[in-house]
């Protein structure tokens, strides 16, 4: 009997693990899409109430370096700019193992503007929820006793863009998005 709720126990915790993204990962279909602005401001997103601290640059940076790692991968012939703003967040700090295993959250806003046209391809901001990937350790004991605040942000960054990854192919298939155009491919090469 232990030896069957030991291997249930551990059938569950590894169930619970979902796996981190990673550049590495084979990329999607985007047509013609190739990362022109990436753009990212933090100036008003709001902590959650049981978070360690985090400044806007800190968060500003980790989502550009992700954007730009998964996105600066796409070598189509037509510009697209990426505005992101983060609205809110939630890094867990360290809590009472089995007992307290609080989770890691981002809140973003996302905008993608089409440089030909000079207009937005998403009128509306798509809001998205993002969580943080969990091993077999951070389903035990938490995140914020296993990971740093800088690695829990760069997880959330690099879900954050396969988020919006995913957003995209989903717009591409029922909107058209990225399909090449007459006029709107170029040969520039956007760099910050």
């Amino acid at each position: 009997m232990t030896r069957i709720l030991s291997l249930l126990t551990a059938i569950l915790m590894m169930a619970a693990c979902t796996p981190a993204a990673t550049p590495q990962d084979p990329l999607a279909d985007l047509g013609a899409f190739r990362l022109g602005y990436n753009v990212v401001v933090a100036d008003k997103m709001q902590k959650g109430p049981v978070s360690r601290d985090a400044t806007k640059e800190e968060w500003e940076t980790a989502i550009k370096n992700a954007v730009a790692q998964r996105f600066g991968q796409y070598k189509g012939d037509q510009l697209y700019h990426l505005a992101i703003s983060v609205e809110g967040y939630m890094l867990a700090p360290p809590g009472v193992p089995l007992v307290y295993k609080p989770k890691s959250a981002l809140i973003i806003n996302v905008t993608v503007w089409d440089d030909a046209a000079n207009a937005k391809l998403n009128p509306k901001v798509e809001q998205m929820t993002v969580f943080e990937s969990t091993t077999t350790g951070t389903f035990l004991v938490g995140s914020g006793n296993e990971r740093t605040k800088e690695e829990q942000m760069a997880g959330l960054a690099a879900n954050a863009v396969r988020q919006v990854e995913a957003w995209m192919v989903k717009q591409k298939k029922e909107q058209g998005w990225f399909e090449p155009r007459p006029g709107a491919a170029t040969t520039a090469r956007v760099t910050e």
